[in-house]
């Protein structure tokens, strides 16, 4: 049985920084990338970064030189370290594995207030 959970999200003023968690149950993280998503209301889901199991990152533009993607393989964890946030980051933050069919988590909200 594959879970994953977020924590981390919350509510912080522009310029400020948050640090997202994503812990994956299962056997299967250390050899899987993964990956974070977010969705604001109102838009599309859409992809924010991943790092593979070899830990290659990729990030979308919108957010590049301000987060990081990380993982820890020992405590089968993920994380993401927001920095410079604006009001434009607020969404609902997810991550992301696939072994077989997807799996998500239930996500967490950030909120960026002006």
């Amino acid at each position: 049985q594959v879970r994953l959970v977020e924590s981390g999200g919350g509510l912080v003023q522009t310029g400020g920084s948050l640090r997202l968690s994503c812990a994956v149950s299962g056997n299967i993280f250390r050899v899987n990338t993964v990956y974070w998503y977010r969705q604001a209301p109102g838009k599309e889901r859409e992809l924010v970064a991943s790092i593979t199991s070899g830990s290659i990152t990729n990030y979308a533009d919108s957010v590049k030189g301000r987060f990081t993607i990380s993982r820890d393989n020992a405590r089968n964890t993920m994380y993401l370290q927001m920095n410079s946030l604006k009001p434009e980051d607020t969404a609902v933050y997810y991550c992301r594995t696939s072994w077989g069919q997807d799996y998500w988590g239930q996500g967490t909200q950030v909120t960026v207030s002006s």
